[in-house]
Formats: C-alpha cells, structure tokens, sequence
C-alpha cells in the first residue's frame, strides 16, 4: 500500500468526517484545507459515494449527507484523545463559568465514544496536566450574558442591554452582536449599536440587564476580526524602532494594536503599525515600553507621547 493510497484514504475519512459536523459542505473549502485541486475533491466525494455513503449536493454549491443518515462513532488517534485531555484543562480554567458545565458534558459524550485503552489512557495522564495562574474576572451577573449572546448570533436577533460605562454612566442600547472575545483577562461583545448607528465593544462584566429580542438583525456581518478596530476610521501609519530584547514581551498586544509587519535592523526591529487610536490607546500602550522604542513617524505621536508623559510627571510632582 503505498503512501498516496494511504494520502487518500486519510483525506476521504477526514472528508466524511466533515460531513458528519457539518451541514453543508464546499468543494473549495475542502480543497483549500487538504491542499489538493477541487477536482480531486471531486473524485473523493465521488468515491464516497460509491462506497454507498448517500452524499446530497453536487459540484459548485456543497455537499451533505442525506438527513436522518447515521454513521458510527469515529475513532479516534491516541494523539487526540491525548490533545482533548490537554483542551478540557484548559478550558476548566479559560471558559466563562457559564459556559463550564455545557463543555464537561459535551466531553463527557466524547469520553463515552473512546477505546477502553484510550479512556484507560485519560485516566493515567489528566492528573499529570494543569494550568496555573488563571484569573479570570467574572461576577455572578455575568454568568448568563455569554449564552445568550451566542444564541443571539446564530439566530441573528438583537438584544438590549443597559450598560455601565467606566465612568459609571448607564444606558440602554439595542446592539447586533457580530462576536465575543476574549482579552486582558475580560469577555468582549462586539457589536453594532443602533444607539450610536457604529461599531461598538461592551465589556461583559459591565452589562447589568440583557435582553433577547424578536426583532432580526438589519443586516449582515462579516467575521468578528473583521471589526476589532472600527471599519472605515482613518488609520495612521506608525514605525518604531524597538530594542530586540523585549520584542518577545510584546507579542499579543503588538497585533491587537494593528501591527502590519517588522523589519529587522542593526540596531533593533522596525514595527510597523496602521493604527486608528493613534491618539489616545495607542500612546498609552506605547508608554508601557517607550524607554526601549524610538518614534521613527508620525511627529503627532511623539507630541502625543510627551504631553502623556508630562501629565504624568505633574500628577507623581504635586
């Protein structure tokens, strides 16, 4: 049996196994992920299909399996069976707590599904693993916002909010929920809000009532990456000169702050950033590391910088 036989049947397994997960299926979505041609794809669901597997759809618009078609359990590899194990510690400690219990009995079912050996296997090693200083920042009313802004996404209706600002002020806002994330610690909702006819982020912890509504989204939203900086701000193009040796401390915020690419020199790595906040969260982030960073452009950022620095110094002398 030689290896492209074997390259083969991996693929259509892993190929019936999407099937399996998923509702529909593209051609060139599985293309693009096995790197093959969509003509290969082609000849695969093909040969699934001839293998007696009753595949819906045709070439161009996707592929699913028959409704009400069931297939037994999948197998799994000792090597996943061991990267589950390594994602439900995880997990415990990184999902929002309202989240938990859904996880522990969705892995419960897979546990259900393994080899004696492999659940014999979990057994011996998940006390060997852990994950340490994790502080989440979570309040009991927060524990039911996250599910059902999820619900809220996939059945694409809008909820009202009354919302707390940092400076303590509240107010009610009907939003559209594009996505939630997570970063510094906290939960995020990003999201359209009517209110302000933009692009808002609504920290969850600060949400004191939720509402689901019946009303439908007013339109149609791209992925949540997509809207991490407001769409259609006027960006400024930022470089800096950065000391080598903290590069390494940098390496999440510099692309939460709209980091473009880095160019390394003799005396240091060139950062190049294309920045909407160029005015206040970007020199406030850069304060954090300014006596290892030289300001090569804009001039407005240095300005910005200094007058920062000077508040700060009259705030530390009075």
């Amino acid at each position: 049996m030689n290896d492209q036989y074997l390259k083969k049947l991996d693929r259509i397994t892993a190929i019936l196994t999407q099937l399996q997960s998923r509702p529909l299926v593209k051609a060139r979505d599985l293309a693009e992920k096995f790197d093959v041609s969509i003509r290969t794809i082609y000849r695969d669901v093909k040969t699934l299909e001839n293998a007696g597997i009753p595949i819906v759809g045709e070439a161009g618009s996707g592929y699913s399996l028959m409704e009400g078609y069931k297939l037994p359990p999948v197998m799994f590899t000792k090597e996943e069976v061991l990267s589950f194990i390594t994602a439900e510690k995880l997990m415990k400690k990184f999902l929002h707590e309202s989240l938990g219990n859904h996880y522990q009995t969705a892995m419960e079912k897979v546990r259900s599904v393994l080899k004696f050996s492999d659940r014999n296997l979990i057994g011996h090693i998940e006390k060997q693993i852990d994950v340490f200083d994790y502080h989440p920042k979570t309040e009991d009313r927060t524990r039911n916002i996250i599910p059902l802004i999820l619900e809220s996404i996939a059945e694409k209706k809008q909820i009202t909010i009354q919302y707390e600002t940092a400076d303590s002020v509240v107010s009610e806002r009907v939003i559209e929920v594009v996505g939630v994330f997570f970063e510094f610690n906290y939960w995020y909702i990003m999201a359209f809000c009517t209110l302000r006819n933009d692009f808002r982020q609504f920290r969850a912890d600060r949400i004191l009532k939720i509402l689901k509504t019946d009303q439908p989204f007013l339109q149609e939203y791209g992925q949540i990456n997509d809207y991490r900086q407001a769409p259609g701000g006027n960006k400024t193009r930022v470089r800096l000169l950065v000391n080598k040796a903290i590069i390494g401390h940098l390496t999440n915020s510099k692309i939460y702050y709209g980091l473009t690419g880095e160019i390394e020199r003799d005396n240091g790595v060139e950062m190049i950033f294309e920045t909407d906040w160029i005015k206040e969260g970007f020199p406030r982030w850069l304060i954090t590391f300014a006596d290892h960073a030289e300001i090569l452009e804009p001039e407005s950022l240095r300005d910005s910088l200094e007058q920062l620095m000077a508040g700060i110094s009259k705030k530390i002398t009075v």
